[in-house]
């Protein structure tokens, strides 16, 4: 059992890191900011713009965004069972990786001020696609990390 449990926290942290070096590489071919985790430390914004800092808000946002990807992590495991750490497949891994979009659209989205599923962006669609493409290089983030670890 604590095996499955440490390899669930492995999976979620490999994810989340090759998610973040996805928008590293996307920043740098675009010209686009780099994903700024420290409103994340404050839960609720009327308007992110004039939100004043808390203390440790970057620490904390980065905190909360790896526990985050550990928390999915342990998800997928337990909603597909101990076995596809031995055997895994990147469908479930995927399929997962796409439901937890919500959070982002309808619980961290709305908490920034951007609006559901960033509807108050001058780009929503954009926004969205790009929600989608990362959280499917966090889907085969999970996949690999499992590959590498059983």
């Amino acid at each position: 059992m604590f095996d499955i449990f440490w390899r669930s926290v492995a999976i979620g942290i490999g994810a989340t890191v090759l998610m973040d070096i996805w928008a590293i590489v996307l920043a740098k071919a675009t010209g686009g900011p780099l994903p700024n985790w420290a409103p994340v430390g404050k839960v609720f914004h009327d308007d992110i713009g004039t939100a004043v800092p808390c203390d440790h808000e970057l620490a904390l946002g980065w905190i909360g965004h790896y526990a985050v990807g550990i928390v999915y992590g342990i998800l997928l495991v337990l909603l597909v069972g101990p076995g596809w750490l031995a055997e895994p497949t990147f469908l479930p891994a995927w399929i997962w990786a796409i439901v937890t979009v919500g959070a982002g659209w309808f619980l961290l989205q709305p908490g920034l001020g951007i609006g559901w599923a960033a509807s108050k962006t001058p780009n929503p669609n954009k926004v969205r696609f790009l929600n989608l493409v990362a959280h499917t290089i966090f889907g085969f983030g999970l996949y690999a990390t499992a590959l590498l670890i059983r």
